[in-house]
């Protein structure tokens, strides 16, 4: 049975990357997986299913390797600007992650990751930058004023201003993120407070 189910999530994969979200069908995945499209069902619900399933993990493993690359060393500035540049390069350069720029889909995919809890995949984020903002806070980096939870909610509301950027205008992403980052980061940096 597993067997079945990661020949779906293959050919899905390879599908949505070479045709993308929209022009890929059910049929054409269980065809090339080999297996009737009943069976599809067994597996997943929708082709939406299917895609989010493959969306989170390559979501997941972009942010595993952007983590690996940052030089954190840097001040906190540099490192989220780092990893914003770097995020930016991996959802550019990946063809399923891509799919959440393209207007034509984002209402779907967006509203799936939320009913999924896309978030969730990324709690080792959340882990690894609590501890980073504790030590930037210890060396004089960040405000130790604000406690460090507050600021990873802070940076969960940049991140979430993104599910809202067809309310905000999507003319604006991700100079929007961009900007607002910087003047977050500048503002948690200044430790006169």
């Amino acid at each position: 049975m597993e067997d079945k189910k990661k020949r779906i999530y293959d050919c899905g994969k390879e599908l949505f990357s070479s045709k993308g979200f929209k022009d890929t069908n059910i049929s054409e995945i269980t065809q090339m997986a080999g297996i009737a499209v009943g069976t599809f069902y067994n597996y997943y619900d929708s082709k939406e299913k299917l895609f989010m399933d493959i969306f989170l993990e390559e979501n997941t493993q972009l942010k595993k390797e952007t983590l690996e690359k940052l030089d954190l060393s840097q001040n906190p500035l540099d490192v989220a600007k780092q990893m914003m540049a770097l995020n930016m390069t991996g959802m550019n350069a990946n063809p399923i992650l891509r799919e959440w720029s393209n207007r034509a889909v984002f209402e779907k995919i967006e509203q799936l990751f939320l009913e999924e809890k896309g978030m969730d995949a990324l709690d080792f984020l959340y882990d690894t930058f609590l501890q980073l903002v504790r030590q930037w806070q210890e060396e004089g980096k960040m405000r130790k004023d604000i406690d460090s939870k507050m600021i990873m909610m802070i940076f969960s509301a940049i991140i979430n201003t993104e599910m809202h950027k067809e309310e905000i205008g999507v003319e604006y992403f991700p100079e929007l993120i961009e900007v607002m980052t910087e003047l977050v980061m500048k503002g948690l940096m200044d430790c006169s407070k």
